[in-house]
Formats: C-alpha cells, sequence, structure tokens
C-alpha cells in the first residue's frame, strides 16, 4: 500500500527535456517529474508517487491531509505501535 503524502514545490526547472520540480516535505527535499502538471508552479502542493506528481492541491487540503497524518502517529503512538525499528515495515507484533 502506498501512501501520498502532500509535499510544497520549491523549485521548477528543466531537466533533459522534462518539466521537473524539487518538492519539500517537511525538510526532505526530493526531485518529481512535474511534466503531467503543466499548471503547477512554485508554492503549491502536490502529491509525488514513484518520482511522478500525480496531482495538484490546495494549501488547506494539504495541510488537512498532514494533520491526519500527524494524528495517526500521534495515536499509534500512544498505543505503543511504533514500527520505525521494525526495517521491514510490519505490523506484526
Amino acid at each position: 500500500m502506498c501512501l501520498g503524502v502532500p509535499g510544497k514545490i520549491i523549485e521548477i526547472y528543466d531537466g533533459s527535456g522534462l518539466r521537473m520540480c524539487k518538492v519539500d516535505f517537511g525538510g526532505v527535499v526530493r526531485e518529481a517529474c512535474i511534466e503531467t502538471l503543466p499548471d503547477a508552479k512554485v508554492g503549491d502542493y502536490t502529491i509525488i508517487h514513484a518520482g511522478f506528481a500525480l496531482n495538484i492541491l490546495s494549501e488547506a487540503e494539504a495541510q488537512e491531509s498532514l494533520a491526519a497524518l500527524r494524528e495517526l502517529t500521534a495515536v499509534e503512538e500512544e498505543l505503543g505501535m511504533n514500527h520505525s525499528n521494525d526495517p521491514s515495515g510490519s505490523q506484526e507484533g
């Protein structure tokens, strides 16, 4: 299962003839192709999968998603379901 996390486009540039961008995921910056999103601009939020931008989100949608992820993380920590030490990502317990 994939989890789409919103990131903020901080730079747009041409990379080998493709429209590329750098996306900030809360301090972690990744490169992605935005060729399929011609209207994307710096400051927009997007969901990236396998190095490709899938869609543009409003800031409100992005903040709502991020808040839900923070809430989920807090609940997991409260229940002792922290899997950060398990490199396989297994949820067996």
